[in-house]
């Protein structure tokens, strides 16, 4: 016994529609991952720039001390 056509017509619908709505899920993962690695991103980015910063900040503070050292070398040197 043959199934009777609209029977067929609406088989393949079904499945079309499960096809697309696995194909937006799907989708919808590459989306989140895409944006999870965004925000891993700009966290990274942010660690780096506060990292740049402190570098900055002890550099500065070797230059200030460098040069404390040598101003109370400078009176010892002279005799003083």
């Amino acid at each position: 016994m043959a199934a009777h056509p609209s029977f067929l017509v609406a088989l393949v619908r079904t499945r079309r529609v499960w096809l697309a709505a696995t194909c937006l899920w799907l989708a919808g993962c590459g989306v989140e991952t895409a944006g999870t690695a965004a925000a891993i991103g700009a966290a990274q980015t942010q660690e780096i720039e506060r990292g740049r910063l402190a570098q900055e900040q002890v550099q500065q503070e070797l230059q200030k001390s460098a040069e404390r050292a040598q101003q109370r070398a400078d009176p010892l040197a002279n005799g003083y």
